[in-house]
């Protein structure tokens, strides 16, 4: 019996102006995988992962056409708040963008835009999501501190808190490592590995490498169409189309 896509997209295309960015893209991912989206720059893959929470639409004269489902509901349907969508579906940026706030608050914000008032229950929150992105220990003591003097890395860890404080079912990651050292970028990825039980990930990368590490399927985007689409180990190892070949070999990208 097939699992239930938790997110499928159905004859997406997508257009900035005249220019057409996404070419019928059509693909199921399932609940709690990391799914990776590769290809070289410009290639669609941001902007097809925009579409999930509806980020593009804050681009003017953008216009899309094709099906998007979270969870069986399309989310380009008439009457969906966008506000509740981007609860379910949380996200992450390439460069780490925590409030000028503190700590403590930049985890407790999303709670109380959201009428949460129970401090006990905010503090718990707090406390819980700071464990799910492995930096409770590293700030345990200085909550009422600035978010701004963490370190890049722990930065973009308290984003990740921050997008986990509202229990999403799915999580956005565009580049989460791209602006990071090794360290942090090991860590991060571990993070990805362990949040899956809980999470639905979908990740855009450059890096070619952590595809393969971090991801269970990947999709190979080139020129706003989607290539090529499988398990992960199948993509790298014995893709079925030349052009995924030719990418993932070097030989253009």
């Amino acid at each position: 019996m097939e699992k239930q896509a938790i997110i499928s997209a159905q004859d997406v295309n997508f257009w900035y102006g005249d220019f057409h960015a996404l070419r019928d893209i059509s693909l199921d991912i399932e609940a709690h995988t990391v799914t990776a989206f590769i290809g070289p720059s410009g290639c669609g893959k941001s902007t097809f992962l925009r579409l999930l929470n509806r980020m593009n639409d804050l681009v003017d004269d953008s216009r899309l056409e094709g099906h998007i489902l979270i969870e069986g509901e399309d989310i380009y349907a008439r009457g969906v708040m966008v506000d509740e969508l981007r609860k379910r579906v949380g996200m992450v940026f390439q460069k780490p963008n925590p409030f000028p706030k503190t700590i403590f608050e930049n985890i407790a914000y999303g709670l109380r835009v959201n009428g949460v008032r129970d401090k006990a229950f905010i503090e718990q929150r707090v406390e819980e999501s700071l464990k799910g992105a492995a930096l409770w220990n590293e700030v345990k003591d200085k909550l009422r501190k600035s978010a701004f003097e963490l370190s890049g890395g722990q930065q973009q860890r308290l984003c990740i808190a921050r997008a986990l404080a509202v229990r999403p079912a799915i999580l956005l990651m565009d580049e989460p490592a791209s602006a990071l050292d090794p360290i942090s970028t090991s860590k991060i990825e571990e993070l990805i590995y362990e949040l899956k039980s809980e999470y639905t990930i979908v990740i855009v990368t450059h890096n070619m490498q952590q595809a393969a590490r971090v991801s269970d399927r990947t999709a190979f985007f080139y020129l706003g169409e989607l290539v090529e689409y499988g398990e992960t180990k199948k993509i790298f190892l014995g893709p079925e189309k030349a052009q995924t070949q030719n990418y993932i070999t070097g030989r253009f990208g």
